[in-house]
Order: structure tokens, then C-alpha cells, then sequence
């Protein structure tokens, strides 16, 4: 009934059954709760890899998307922006003094990374002559040049939210705009989350990740509406409308702009 209570606990597994329904999923042996976080960064990554890697038209370029193993807390310095990562953990390492300064504010470990290769000369001068052995020196995208890949994207995989945890996406974000030497990657997650109150807990506010993406987001709005519970009805529409929350299906576009 509309304005009814329920108990956070059976909110979360109302909402979920109902999406699983409406996905047409089957029943079976619940995963462990590591595993179903694993499962769910590959499914990710994959369709990542169907979808935004065929943007060529919008996004030409040799791309890569992959899933960080181990949490790897140096993973982002082979990439040009971050480089300079794997210099502050030598210099730790031999003056550990400063361990107390900078603490592990460098240490950051996306789940997904989306990178971009260097490119040749010869594709730069295909239309038209724009460097030459004098000019763009600097430049971090000429292969040329010797540098990293650019990373263009970071993105968080978040089966389900912990209230505990929940800030832990943003810190890591705010660490990424912090420790770059160059242009700021596209920051996302990307959640199967399905209680309202603890998706807004990492997509409401600015200036930290980008938007947060619902692997289910019409499925999830369905069970909200049927649920009858106002305040998550609310909650839910907060979001979407004010485009903090979309679904995974804007997710590839959104990283072509």
C-alpha cells in the first residue's frame, strides 16, 4: 500500500526480485559475495567492449578496456596522467618519513579502465600536415613522443552498495582529480544497487564522479513504482532528473562526448 514501511532489508530484496523478474533471470545458487563482484566487472567490461569500441565514428582510435586484477595500487601508473605514481611510491619507499605526510592518498585502484593509444605521425598528416619533427613536442598523444597511454576512463563496479563502504568510490574519484598531471578521465559507476537511499549516497553532489549508471535502471523504476514506497519514488526521481543517475545504456555515449 502507498506510504507503507517497509524494512530496509525487505525493501532491498523486494526491489531486487522484482528486477530479476522483469530481466526474465532464472533461479539458482546465490554466488559468494566476492564472486558476484568479479562476475559482475567482466559482464561489465564486456559490454563495454561490444558498445563503446564500435563508436568509431564518434571516437576513432586504438582503445582498451580492461578489468584491474589484483587491486593494483600502482595499475594507473602506466598510464600518461599517472605516471608520476610509481616516483612517489620509490621515494616512500626510501624515506618513509613522508609514508606519514601523504598517507595512501596516492593509491588508487579502479576496477575498469578504459585507455587510449598513442598515435603515429602518419595518421596526424593523413588529411593534413600538423607536426613535424619541430612542433608538439610535448604533445601526449604523439606516439613519438615516447609516452603512456591516456587514460580516458575509470570506472567502479558495484554489485551492491554498502552503507559502510559507500564513500570509498568517492575517495577514490577526488584522488583521481587530485594526483593527474593532465586532463581529468571520465569517472563513473556502474551498480546493480537496487534500494534508492544508498545509490544516492555515491550519485547525489558534484565535482567527484561523473554520473552513476544502473545496470537495470528502467527495471529498477518499475520495481520502485510497484513497491508504493514515496520517499524512494522521490528519491529515484531526484536523481534522474537531475542526471545523476542513468542507465548503463548511456554509458558508452556518455564516454564518446
Amino acid at each position: 500500500a502507498p506510504g507503507l514501511k517497509w524494512p530496509i532489508w525487505d525493501c532491498s530484496r523486494r526491489l531486487s526480485l522484482s528486477i530479476a523478474q522483469h530481466l526474465g533471470a532464472k533461479s539458482g545458487n546465490r554466488l559468494p559475495a566476492q564472486s558476484s563482484g568479479v562476475v559482475f566487472e567482466n559482464a561489465t567490461k564486456d559490454f563495454l567492449e561490444s558498445t563503446f569500441l564500435n563508436l568509431e565514428s564518434l571516437r576513432p582510435g586504438h582503445w582498451n578496456v580492461k578489468v584491474i586484477q589484483g587491486r593494483d595500487a600502482l595499475a594507473l601508473a602506466e598510464f600518461e596522467q599517472y605516471g608520476h605514481l610509481s616516483d612517489i611510491s620509490e621515494a616512500l619507499k626510501e624515506h618513509r618519513q613522508l609514508k606519514a605526510i601523504l598517507g595512501n592518498e596516492y593509491v588508487i585502484s579502479p576496477d575498469i579502465v578504459i585507455a587510449r593509444g598513442l598515435v603515429d605521425d602518419a595518421l596526424l598528416n593523413e588529411n593534413k600536415r600538423i607536426v613535424d619533427g619541430t612542433t608538439a613536442k610535448l604533445a601526449s598523444i604523439r606516439q613519438v613522443n615516447g609516452g603512456r597511454p591516456i587514460l580516458h576512463a575509470s570506472i567502479s563496479c558495484k554489485w551492491t552498495i554498502r552503507s559502510d563502504r559507500s564513500q570509498n568510490s568517492r575517495s577514490e574519484a577526488l584522488n583521481l582529480i587530485r594526483s593527474r598531471k593532465g586532463r581529468v578521465p571520465h569517472i563513473a559507476i556502474v551498480t546493480g544497487e537496487p534500494l534508492p537511499s544508498r545509490i544516492a549516497s555515491v550519485a547525489l553532489g558534484t565535482g567527484d564522479i561523473d554520473c552513476v549508471y544502473h545496470f537495470a535502471l528502467n527495471e529498477l523504476q518499475h520495481a520502485v513504482s510497484i513497491l508504493g514506497q514515496s520517499e524512494a519514488q522521490d528519491l529515484l526521481d531526484i536523481m534522474i532528473e537531475g542526471k545523476r543517475l542513468k542507465d548503463i545504456s548511456d554509458l558508452p555515449l556518455d564516454l564518446a562526448t
